[in-house]
C-alpha cells in the first residue's frame, strides 16, 4: 500500500476522537419543573437526528403559577386541602395530661363517695351504739324506777325521796327514755304484755284495765313491754 492510499476513515476518526463527549436529555419529566414533556417540544435534533445535544444548551422552562403547592417535591401531605381538628391538632403531652387528669378526677370521686358512706355508717354505728348504751343503763334501773312507781301508787313517796325519784325521771327524759302504759288505753300486743285476762259482756275491745309495771321505750325501741292486765269482750 502506498502512501497515497491511506485510509481515507483516518481522518474522520481523528476528528471524532476530538469532538466534545455529549449527554442525550432523554427524562421525560422536566427536571426543573416537574410536570411531562411533550414529544413535540423535543428538539428536532433528538428525533433521529443522531446529533447529540448539550444539556447545557437546552433552556430550563419556567415554573409556572398553576401548579399546585407541594407537586413534585415528594411530600403528599403537603397537597392536603384541609386542617387537623379536634385532638388530632393537640399536642402529644397535652392529650396525656387530659387524660392522667381524668383518672385522677374518677379516682377522687371514688374516694369521696368512700369517705362519704364511711362517715355515714360511722354516725350511724354512733348513734346505735348510744343508744345501745341507754339501754343497758334503764335495763339495770328498772327495778328502782318500779319501786318508785309503787310507793308513788301508795303515798309512800314523799320528802326527799320525791326530790330524788323527780331528779331520776328528768335524768332518763334527757336520754329519751319515755314510761307509756296507762289504764284505760286500748291492748296492743306490740308494747303490751298481757298477765291477766277477763271479759266483760259491755267492753267493745280489748283495753287496758290494770297497770301491773309500766313499760319503757327510748325512741322507737322498746325496752320493756307495759305489764298489764286486760278486760275485752265475751
Amino acid at each position: 500500500m502506498t502512501p497515497g492510499d491511506a485510509n481515507p476513515h483516518e481522518g474522520e476518526q481523528g476528528s471524532d476522537s476530538d469532538a466534545p463527549f455529549h449527554f442525550t436529555d432523554k427524562r421525560k419529566v422536566d427536571p426543573q419543573s416537574g410536570q411531562a414533556r411533550e414529544s413535540a417540544s423535543a428538539p428536532a435534533g433528538d428525533a433521529g437526528s443522531g446529533e447529540p445535544v448539550d444539556l447545557g444548551d437546552v433552556p430550563a422552562e419556567p415554573v409556572s403559577d398553576d401548579v399546585p403547592a407541594g407537586e413534585g417535591s415528594g411530600d403528599p401531605l403537603e397537597a392536603l386541602d384541609f386542617e387537623p381538628e379536634g385532638e388530632a391538632a393537640e399536642d402529644a403531652a397535652v392529650i396525656a395530661a387530659k387524660a392522667e387528669a381524668a383518672q385522677h378526677l374518677d379516682s377522687l370521686q371514688r374516694e369521696r363517695a368512700s369517705f362519704t358512706n364511711y362517715r355515714n355508717r360511722a354516725v350511724r354505728d354512733n348513734a346505735n351504739a348510744r343508744t345501745q348504751g341507754t339501754q343497758d343503763v334503764l335495763a339495770a334501773l328498772l327495778p328502782v324506777l318500779d319501786d318508785i312507781d309503787r310507793a308513788r301508787q301508795h303515798d309512800e313517796l314523799s320528802g326527799p325521796f320525791a326530790a330524788i325519784a323527780e331528779k331520776l325521771t328528768g335524768a332518763l327524759e334527757k336520754f329519751e327514755v319515755v314510761k307509756f302504759g296507762e289504764v284505760g288505753e286500748e291492748f296492743d300486743p306490740n308494747v303490751h304484755e298481757a298477765l291477766m285476762h277477763r271479759t266483760d259482756a259491755e267492753a267493745t275491745a280489748s283495753t287496758v284495765e290494770v297497770v301491773i309495771e309500766p313499760g319503757y321505750r327510748i325512741g322507737e325501741r322498746v325496752v320493756r313491754a307495759a305489764r298489764v292486765g286486760v278486760v275485752g269482750p265475751e
